[in-house]
């Protein structure tokens, strides 16, 4: 079982940035990758960025230049620096811990979700 828990959401305005944080119950050199995922209503869960246990990142497109995902492993806690916001990345940001076992199976584990709001 892991379990993680977001925190750093909130209101902010356009252009403004905001950190959000994902803490992990495991330690995260045991966790192939992790990723921060939103979901904005009416609208599907997306990928926003993720990393693996050996610093490879990837981004969404649309946050490409202005999200930066890095990870603390003495810390067990993933982070999402977000910087000049837009309207449109409002929506509940998930963070996602995926393990992979030896078997091939790969298990998922996600947070409870923490709101991001990006007023005009």
């Amino acid at each position: 079982q892991v379990q993680v828990v977001e925190s750093g959401g909130g209101l902010v305005q356009a252009g403004g940035s905001l950190r959000l944080s994902c803490a992990a119950s495991k330690s995260i050199s045991s966790i192939n990758a992790m990723g921060w995922y939103r979901q904005a209503p009416g609208q599907q869960r997306e990928l926003v960025a993720a990393i693996t246990s050996g610093n490879k990142t990837n981004y969404a497109d649309s946050v490409k230049g202005r999200f930066t995902i890095s990870r603390d492993n003495a810390k067990n806690t993933v982070y999402l620096q977000m910087n000049s916001l837009k309207c449109e990345d409002t929506a509940v940001y998930y963070c996602k811990c995926e393990i992979t076992v030896i078997s091939g199976t790969v298990y998922a584990y996600w947070g409870q979700g923490t709101q991001v709001t990006v007023s005009l």
